[in-house]
């Protein structure tokens, strides 16, 4: 998962740019970029690491323009070099930059066909560079010294007939504006924002609201799946749908872990779906397992506080804060490797043992990927002193890995891929385990927009809606997924960078 931003201003954005990437930080630590324009001239910085590490003042002040784009990511395929983070560019026609957050599943085999028509190199292991060639190619199709709107919703229509998977896109092209569209299944989230200046209307487009919020300009709308919009370097915006069958199916996974509470996304209150989702399973709680003694509730920070608190008013139990969240720890399912992963549960939290110290507990988690964390959360528990530790997850089972660009892992590294409830209790050595049926889960989304009809959810069910997805793919997804492999190309990577520095690296 990673988030974009772009901005059409009438004075500098590098600010509003860094500010509104703080505010998608969420949704990638591994490295943060931001390239701007300032006459004619790119302006970069990227690099690994947190957006209050890679920017620094020598570097904002380099990045002038009143027109730019950023990025935060974290690497699908494991691959965590700086060679790798975004914005990237290219500079035939006009000259291109481009941020994505999303996968490609035809990846490889437009990669073979770019060479083969184009004579285009791609020169890292990133998808995103794929789609930016491509782009260009169908582009320069269009043979004008100076582009037109249709010329850039010409390019999207043929894009969108080559390539599948996810993708939420945003674009500059040098001399002429910034571009941005969205896949026709609208999987990813991509929202468009304005405010009004004394020189004109500023334009921003977002993967999150609170994005547009946090730079201090006003939320108009989601781009729709397949739609493009256009913004002009003079500030002339245009739309236009650009797919031939655009549906909307996002995400399911945006509400459950993935977006800021503070966020909408496809007119859905993140924060009032999560309390939904609560209330179903408290609801399940309550209907299937009358027998569990439970005590008190307490959630593992943050994501399920919501989520805990509203289970809790429907079970009439207790709710307590029973962990303290280091906030400075990253994500650990995305932490490449076992070994950090479980060293870095025991940092991110530590527990009150006051509200744990001979209770019966319910512990209640967003989901359960590896199950690595469950089971060390569990185990903190019994150490503070509790007597019984249940768990529920405000998520089905997740059985298959993701392919539309979540860092799902390898299917044989998932703890509920071809195991029963029963089975996976035992592995995380609960008292007992409540998952959330996925019906509910679809029913606590979709009551907030009922205008969407069908949601993103193979890793629940295994079922791809974009419809090119075998075994064969799956097979090579997982030996570029599991953790040796992601350790072995973490060591080629390190080797590479020791012959490489990044020219902006000062």
């Amino acid at each position: 998962m990673c988030g974009l931003v772009g901005i059409v201003g009438k004075d500098p954005v590098n600010q509003a740019l860094y500010d509104s990437l703080t505010m998608l930080q969420h949704r990638g630590q591994d490295a943060a970029g931001i390239m701007t324009v300032q006459n004619n001239n790119l302006r970069l910085r990227k690099a690994n690491g947190l957006v209050r590490d890679v920017f620094h003042t020598r570097h904002m002040m380099r990045l002038a323009g009143r027109i730019g784009i950023g990025h935060v990511r974290y690497p699908t395929a494991g691959s965590s070099s700086s060679a790798e983070a975004q914005p990237f560019y290219v500079n035939s026609p006009y000259g291109i930059a481009m941020a994505h957050n999303g996968n490609l599943t035809n990846a490889h085999e437009l990669q073979q066909q770019l060479f083969q028509k184009a004579l285009r190199h791609i020169n890292t292991t990133s998808d995103s560079e794929v789609l930016l060639n491509i782009f260009a190619h169908e582009l320069y199709q269009q043979q004008s010294l100076t582009p037109t709107a249709d010329d850039m919703f010409a390019t999207v229509s043929r894009l969108h007939r080559q390539i599948r998977g996810a993708y939420a896109v945003v674009a500059m092209i040098i001399g002429h504006g910034m571009l941005a569209f969205r896949d026709p299944w609208g999987i990813r989230p991509l929202a468009l924002g304005q405010r009004e200046t004394p020189t004109g209307m500023e334009y921003i487009v977002a993967s999150e609201s609170v994005a547009i919020d946090g730079a201090g300009f006003t939320y108009v709308r989601d781009i729709e799946p397949g739609e493009a919009v256009y913004i002009t370097d003079a500030g002339e915006l245009f739309s236009r749908q650009c797919a031939d069958s655009p549906q909307h199916v996002p995400c399911i996974f945006e509400y459950v872990y993935f977006a800021r509470p503070d966020s909408f996304i496809d007119k859905i209150s993140v924060y009032a779906s999560r309390v939904n989702m609560g209330r179903k399973l408290g609801e399940k709680v309550k209907r299937d397992h009358p027998d569990l003694d439970i005590d008190v509730i307490i959630p593992i920070p943050e994501t399920s506080c919501d989520i805990a608190l509203e289970m809790a008013n429907v079970l009439g139990i207790p709710y307590r804060q029973g962990f303290v969240k280091n906030r400075y720890i990253g994500r650990t399912f995305i932490m490449p490797g076992q070994t950090l992963r479980r060293k870095a549960v025991r940092r991110k939290l530590n527990a009150i043992s006051s509200e744990f110290k001979g209770k019966n507990v319910l512990l209640v988690d967003d989901s359960i990927v590896r199950g690595t964390t469950s089971e060390q959360i569990i185990e903190m528990a019994r150490d503070a002193g509790a007597k019984k530790v249940y768990f529920a997850s405000a998520a089905p089972e997740i059985r298959f890995p993701n392919v539309y660009g979540i860092d799902m892992p390898s299917a044989n590294e998932l703890i509920a891929h071809g195991r029963e409830v029963d089975e996976i209790c035992a592995l995380i050595k609960a008292d007992g385990l409540i998952y959330q049926d996925l019906a509910d889960l679809i029913a606590a989304v979709s009551q907030e927009n009922p205008q969407i009809k069908r949601f993103e959810t193979s890793v629940f069910n295994g079922e791809y809606i974009t419809g090119d997805i075998n075994q064969g793919y799956l097979d090579a997804l997982d030996a570029s997924r599991n953790d040796h492999a992601k350790h072995q190309q973490s060591s080629s990577e390190d080797a590479n960078l020791e012959l490489h520095n990044e020219s902006d690296e000062d």
